[in-house]
């Protein structure tokens, strides 16, 4: 991929949680160093940065920390930044206290367990094409609903045609779930509260302010959220790679 000047060359990897739903394999294995088809999942995250051009990774580390950033210490690129978190600080606050090694401009911001296929272009370069800083704080990668392997939930937004993002009300099932990949500016984190915080707040705040925008995944995704789901999918993708190459 041809990174665009333009796009973010700074990115942060969400890489700090217990995976709780992930148990028995996350007592000993953080859940981003889960295998998927051979290749951890936050070496898939990685490697994707690095094809769009991003130089330098942020990577929060908290559950088993310590295995991730030796697995990470051989990596060539992107540069890696470790952000150590003494206590949880879930994804907002881990964000934050990342803040000074993201610097001023927009960043790609990735969970450290998301896996997907891209569709006609890469992810990361449609974001980068779509980010509209004059008009947009935070843009989500979403996934149709009803097209997420693994996942069987309600939904998160509704978008309307032109892309901007309504969360889900109770009792409503929303058409897309976000995809775990998104651009965000930093001047969304101004006046946040200190310690542990939920993107959803930078969400919200931005959805009030007419700021918070979509952009479909037009691929395949991939829910990895139990053991018995990483089988799946597994499954799934040993599939679709069958049929590429049958075509």
């Amino acid at each position: 991929m041809s990174a665009s000047k333009t796009a973010p060359k700074r990115a942060m990897v969400l890489a700090a949680g217990r995976g709780e739903r992930m148990r028995p394999l996350t007592d000993k294995t953080p859940k981003p160093m889960i295998e998927v088809r051979g290749r951890a999942m936050i070496d898939r995250v990685l490697d994707r940065l690095e094809e769009a051009g991003v130089k330098q990774a942020v990577v929060n580390l908290h559950h088993l920390g310590e295995q991730i950033e030796h697995h990470l210490a051989a990596r060539r690129g992107p540069s890696i930044v470790f952000s150590h978190e003494a206590e949880l600080l879930d994804t907002g606050g881990g964000v934050a206290k990342a803040l000074p090694d993201l610097g001023k401009r927009p960043f790609f911001a990735l969970n450290g367990d998301v896996v997907w296929l891209d569709g006609g272009s890469p992810v990361l370069e449609r974001l980068a094409a779509a980010w509209d800083s004059a008009a947009m704080d935070v843009l989500l990668l979403l996934h149709p609903t009803a097209y997420a392997h693994g996942y069987h939930g309600a939904g998160d937004f509704f978008m309307s045609p032109g892309g901007q993002l309504r969360r889900r009300r109770e009792r409503e099932v929303a058409p897309f779930i976000f995809a775990g990949i998104q651009i965000l500016h930093p001047r969304v984190f101004q006046d946040v509260p200190a310690g542990a915080f939920s993107l959803n707040l930078v969400y919200d705040r931005a959805a009030a302010a007419g700021r918070l925008w979509g952009l479909r995944h037009d691929g395949e995704w991939f829910h990895v959220g139990t053991p018995e789901a990483l089988g799946d999918v597994e499954n799934a993708l040993h599939h679709l790679s069958l049929g590429a190459v049958q075509r």
